[in-house]
């Protein structure tokens, strides 16, 4: 590795992941990353600090992706009681370059130097992504959408999108309860607030007989997950399943707003259950869209199982 070292942070909902780079490279090295817990840490500053002191290194350039909006000055995170202003964070880091990127662009800066081993077909085609559009979603803390348009011949453009937050259109008698239950609990029905973790506690709540709202109980997503996986929890796995058909409807929304020849879904929780996820109402939902079925039919859709998308989506941004 050449070249003095970068900073590059991917900050979600809950945790706050850092390494280091070499931006010069053609496909970053993600040197010394660690993940927080942002739940520890009063701030983001604070967050940074404590890993550049772990690490030992003061570096001075910095690319920073973040669940929020990333225009203006002042920021704030959607899923997280976190803000700061980008020049008071850059002087209080030493940096001399702070570069801000939401958190699916970065992520879909990092789609064209995955590796083949890094990400897995799910449907569709099998193709190189060699040329876009390639829409970029995901279930985390929250749900992110981004799109990336251009070829690897002409160069990539990112289009960073807050498309998580589009109004959820029910499907079927037990979508239409839990859309109800959901604007109970937050006021609307949004793709984020059933396709995140805190989504899919909702359904595995509903799905028990709780009303949902902001006294409901809840179980741990993880929770809900692996009891769906160990197969004797019949809620759980209803509720998976109920969650996996979302995605499906939501990914194929996607592509057809975006006219995309990939679908990329990244995020941290979809790689637990990818072969439940196959074998799941999911691409039936997808092509569930009446005279453009077949439209979406070569659509290619592929799951990113790269440990650190965004912090490798940051290092590629900090490149560009």
């Amino acid at each position: 590795m050449t070249g003095e070292l970068a900073l590059i942070a991917d900050i979600g909902g809950t945790n706050a992941r850092f390494a280091l780079c070499d931006p010069t490279a053609t496909v970053p090295e993600l040197v010394e990353p660690m993940a927080l817990r942002n739940a520890e840490f009063a701030s983001l500053q604070h967050a940074a600090e404590h890993y550049l002191a772990a690490v030992g290194v003061r570096p001075q350039r910095a690319a920073i992706a973040l669940a929020s909006p990333v225009d203006g000055d002042e920021i704030r995170l959607t899923n997280r009681a976190w803000s700061f202003n980008r020049h008071e964070l850059r002087a209080s880091l030493g940096l001399e370059e702070l570069r801000l990127v939401n958190d699916f662009g970065a992520i879909a800066h990092a789609v064209p130097v995955l590796a083949p081993g890094e990400r897995v077909v799910l449907h569709g085609q099998a193709h190189e992504l060699t040329r876009g559009p390639i829409s970029v979603i995901g279930p985390g803390t929250g749900f992110g959408v981004g799109l990336l348009v251009g070829s690897a011949e002409r160069g990539w453009q990112v289009v960073e999108t807050e498309g998580g937050h589009v109004g959820f259109a029910p499907l079927g008698d037990e979508e239409r309860v839990l859309a109800d239950r959901v604007a109970v609990r937050h006021g609307r029905a949004s793709w984020e607030r059933l396709l995140s973790g805190s989504g899919l506690s909702i359904i595995d709540a509903v799905l028990r007989g709780h009303d949902g709202g902001p006294d409901g109980q809840l179980r741990d997503p993880a929770e809900v997950v692996a009891a769906a996986l160990d197969g004797h929890d019949v809620v759980s796995r209803r509720a998976l399943a109920r969650f996996c058909a979302i995605l499906g409807s939501v990914a194929g929304d996607v592509a057809l707003v975006h006219g995309a020849r990939t679908v990329m879904i990244a995020g941290g929780i979809v790689p637990r259950f990818l072969p439940f996820l196959r074998a799941s109402a999911f691409r039936e939902r997808f092509l569930d869209k009446g005279r453009f079925a077949a439209y979406l039919e070569p659509v290619s859709i592929q799951v990113a199982t790269h440990p650190h998308p965004g912090l490798l989506g940051a290092a590629v941004a900090l490149r560009a």
